[in-house]
């Protein structure tokens, strides 16, 4: 399965993007989806997680103004960023976990560059 990460820009603080996680395959396998980032000069952190039972995490940074989904539908994971601040500037990764007795599998889109400018 690949995951392809999409919809980063720049947008000025306070504005909204959507990011998108299309995956190759079915997502309904996956025990967790998430969104992780790394800002320049920084360690990649968490953002976001979602369960298959839909259950959500966030990280303290980002309550409140981020919202993760998914859509098995169409294979794809969301992450809705609003009142964006310069300090959410970083390239943004989706995740997804396999987890299986004993054994856990990560997979990594290729990460999509969100600039918010003060």
């Amino acid at each position: 399965v690949q995951l392809q990460a999409s919809g980063g820009g720049l947008v000025q603080a306070g504005g909204s993007l959507r990011l998108s996680c299309a995956a190759s395959g079915s997502i309904v396998s996956f025990n967790v989806q998430g969104w992780y980032r790394q800002a320049p000069g920084k360690q990649r952190e968490f953002v976001a997680d979602i369960t298959s039972a839909g259950g959500t995490n966030y990280a303290d940074s980002v309550k409140g103004r981020f919202t993760i989904s998914r859509d098995n539908i169409k294979d794809t994971v969301y992450l809705q960023m609003n009142s964006l601040k310069p300090e959410d500037t970083a390239v943004y990764y989706c995740n997804a976990v396999l987890q299986r007795p004993g054994r856990r599998t990560d997979f990594w889109g290729q990460g999509t560059l969100v600039t918010v400018s003060s």
